[in-house]
């Protein structure tokens, strides 16, 4: 039986797992990574720890399983990365991580030129590759004349496994230089940030071989020098491990940052929303997000602050009840969806001396809630409207916070069975569609372990608890 490999490079971690055709997980091992914010804005990560990592995942693998029956290997990674290199191949500069907003100006000048908006489908973003590389041609000029190829992080990964600069649609279209309805380079775009495409790699659809494992490294770990995929940036690949990949399917992801993610059978862009609209990671697909900055991560920085974990900050919660006057809006990096506010903080608001770590936990789920109620609103004015969602990510362990979400949103949210359905699982399907010639019938959605509904006694008094959300940003964003 042939066995495949999904690689993810993820923010803090990169993941292998092995999988069969039946998609039992043979093994699994994780490497964690650090990332660098030496100035207000910005977050950087070396990319050779990139290769470090992969290394150690797949020897690590390699202990567990003998991969003699290894057919193809498909790669995930976080988006938007600017990685930087020369014409030997190696790194030029720290990558500019998905979450570097550093080219907040240099943004705001490309999305002030309507061929952004018009061609790309998107709003130019500060976290996107676009401005990060426009920031390095003004502040950085000896490095940015020595560029040879612009990365993405996945994809330097692929250029140290395959020896090629090979993209792929899904991870592409968050650069800004991609036409997501032709899935291909905008020359436009290129020649407006003093680029062309000899800067760019090659492109392939997600579930299209890339290259192959060069035969040194395969022989170092060894395992055969099978197909490596071109794969998908983390959150379309996430989709292809859950299995949402026609139009009308879509999860939410509790991670670091937050996604409401949909599935689309037609390109249909509205970039005014602030909504991402980009290529699936299979042919003739689409998606698109409405994304929060901070989501998981904002419970995160609330456990620093108090030194309580986050499971004993809402281990107490109890059942659900209508939101509390405190209010927080989880805008601690800035965000994306709907507002598009680069310099906007987070902030909690009326505060007293009733309020303890449980009750600021309280207001944290629910201001990340109302987020993703922005989220709903703005994937709502596109024409696409959910139904209901798979819920995934580390956050949807919280049963409390699952039946916030879904109360708040006035949608079923469905938690799969436990095992692997996120980014390493969709790599490890690309892989095994590069090497088989398989399409996306092979992406189904796992089992329902349980259903959260929306509590219809509390959906009034969420609605009316996202409206004093919205009215405290427009009141707070200029502070």
């Amino acid at each position: 039986m042939s066995t495949y490999i999904g690689l993810d490079l993820g923010t803090s971690s990169l993941k292998a797992i092995l999988i069969d055709e039946e998609e039992t997980i043979l093994a699994e091992h994780s490497v964690p990574l650090t990332v660098s914010r030496p100035h207000s804005g910005w977050s950087e990560t070396n990319p050779k720890d990139w290769e470090a990592a992969c290394a150690e995942a797949i020897r690590a693998i390699r202990a567990e399983n003998d991969c003699a029956d290894l057919a193809g290997i498909g790669l995930s990674g976080h988006m938007h990365g600017a990685t930087l290199v020369g014409k030997d191949g190696q790194p030029l500069r720290p990558c500019m991580m998905w979450n570097d907003t550093r080219s907040a100006a240099e943004a705001a000048e490309m999305d002030a030129n309507p061929k952004f908006r018009q061609i790309s489908g998107n709003i130019v973003f500060p976290g996107f590759t676009a401005p990060k590389v426009d920031w390095v041609r003004r502040n950085e000029p000896e490095i940015f004349e020595r560029i040879d190829k612009i990365l993405l992080p996945k994809d330097y990964l692929r250029l140290w496994l395959t020896g090629g600069a090979v993209s792929e649609m899904s991870d592409a279209a968050g650069t800004s230089w991609l036409n997501p309805g032709t899935r291909d380079w905008s020359d436009d775009l290129l020649a407006a940030c003093h680029l062309s495409r000899d800067h760019m790699p090659a492109l392939v659809e997600g579930s299209a071989a890339s290259g192959s494992l060069r035969g040194t490294l395969a022989q170092e770990w060894g395992i055969p020098a099978v197909p490596v995929a071109g794969g998908a940036g983390d959150n379309a690949a996430a989709a292809i491990g859950a299995g949402v990949v026609r139009d009308g399917q879509a999860f939410l992801s509790l991670g670091t940052s937050g996604v409401l993610f949909a599935a689309n059978d037609a390109y249909r862009p509205d970039p005014d929303t602030a909504v991402h609209t980009f290529c699936h990671a299979v042919p003739g697909t689409w998606h698109q997000m409405g994304v929060i900055l901070a989501a998981a991560d904002a419970l995160e920085w609330l456990s620093r602050l108090t030194g309580k974990g986050a499971g004993e900050l809402t281990g107490n919660l109890g059942d659900l009840r209508a939101p509390g006057r405190t209010l927080f809006l989880p805008y601690l990096g800035g965000e994306r969806t709907p507002h598009n506010d680069a310099r906007i903080r987070g902030q909690f608001l009326h505060l007293d001396h009733a309020t303890d770590a449980t009750e600021a936990a309280r207001a944290v789920l629910e201001g990340v809630a109302y987020a993703f109620a922005d989220s709903r609103d703005a994937l709502a004015a596109t024409g696409t409207t959910i139904s209901r969602a798979l819920a995934l990510g580390g956050g949807a362990r919280s049963a409390y916070w699952l039946d916030v979400l879904a109360t708040a949103l006035g949608f079923p949210l469905d938690v799969p069975q436990s095992g692997e359905f996120g980014a390493a699982l969709g790599a490890a399907r690309l892989g095994r569609m590069a090497a088989t010639g398989e399409g996306a019938e092979i992406a189904v959605q796992p089992p329902v372990a349980r259903t959260h509904d929306p509590n219809p006694a509390l959906g009034e008094a969420f609605t009316t608890g996202h409206a004093r959300y919205r009215a405290a940003y427009t009141a707070l964003k200029d502070l």
